[in-house]
């Protein structure tokens, strides 16, 4: 049994289990097995398979694990030479033949890349600037209270039933410990436990955002985690999830060893994506300020 590191950008694909008639980075992986002769075409998954988790569409990955029966022949390098570009095999661990990729997790990172404007952010001329003057006026450009956002993101933390806050009807009580820094206009909100149910970070990420701007009171939280049901006006929805990245996944008994060329591939290619995302936002940025105020 061996298991992989993988790394990809979600934005191209329905998320990560397979699905009939949509591309999944599950059927990535299995389409280069397929090619490399280790999974024959009639049968539908490795022998002992497993993945750590299933994100959601449009959400990407560092540190997917999954986990199957191989030969030994078989390292990130050979895997990563069959799979597409936004998909990349970057290290590898033996597993005892017990191994369950989702099981065995002990820890699982999300971390989610929020564009939030503090609220005391100052204008060249020295003056507070907020919502009502933002570029769009929408709400992303809101600008976010630190403090009440962080308030919210505590009370969140802990061993909490999360029944208003995911479409799961059971494994709705998580112990989730949430963190956030700041980076310039952006939130880095960081969310482990030992699992989570569907949609939870990015509900966790939204209803923390709601109060941050004050769209929301801090009331809303412990109405949200209370045990009566949310009316449907009063529901979270999820955040977006193309901010959100699955950063960690903690094995307790596994030691991963990075490929070299592997890793060297998967940098090399997202550091082409990031210069070409950069250059789109300033090309962007260039038409928002040519047209006359």
């Amino acid at each position: 049994m061996r298991a992989f590191r993988i790394a990809y950008d979600g934005t191209g694909y329905h998320g990560f289990q397979r699905q009939p008639d949509v591309p999944t980075v599950e059927d990535a992986i299995f389409d280069a097995l397929r090619e490399l002769g280790i999974l024959s075409a009639d049968v539908p998954k490795p022998s002992g398979y497993a993945a750590a988790g299933r994100t959601d569409a449009g959400v990407s990955a560092l540190a997917q694990t999954v986990a199957f029966e191989c030969p030994d022949w078989l390292t990130p390098r050979a895997l990563d030479a069959e799979l597409p570009a936004d998909v990349g095999a970057w290290a590898s661990a033996d597993a005892p033949a017990d191994f369950h990729a989702t099981h065995d997790a002990s820890r699982r990172e999300y971390t989610y890349h929020l564009y939030a404007p503090s609220a005391d952010r100052r204008s060249t001329d020295g003056e507070a600037t907020g919502s009502d003057d933002s570029p769009t006026g929408g709400p992303l450009s809101a600008t976010i209270d630190d403090d009440r956002f962080r308030a919210a993101l505590e009370a969140l933390s802990g061993r909490r039933d999360f029944h208003n806050l995911t479409p799961d009807e059971r494994g709705t009580v998580r112990s989730p410990t949430l963190e956030a820094s700041r980076e310039g206009e952006y939130l880095i909100v960081t969310v482990t436990a030992d699992g989570f149910a569907r949609e939870l970070v990015r509900r966790l990420v939204s209803l923390a955002r709601s109060v941050g701007t004050g769209e929301e009171p801090v009331g809303k939280v412990a109405r949200t985690l209370s045990a009566e049901p949310l009316p449907g006006h009063e529901g979270v929805a999820p955040a977006a999830p193309e901010p959100l990245v699955l950063t960690d996944v903690e094995y307790p008994d596994l030691e991963f060893v990075a490929d070299e060329r592997g890793a060297e591939r998967v940098r090399t290619v997202f550091g082409e994506l990031e210069v070409e995302r950069t250059t789109g936002a300033r090309v962007a940025g260039c038409l928002r300020e040519g047209v006359p105020r």
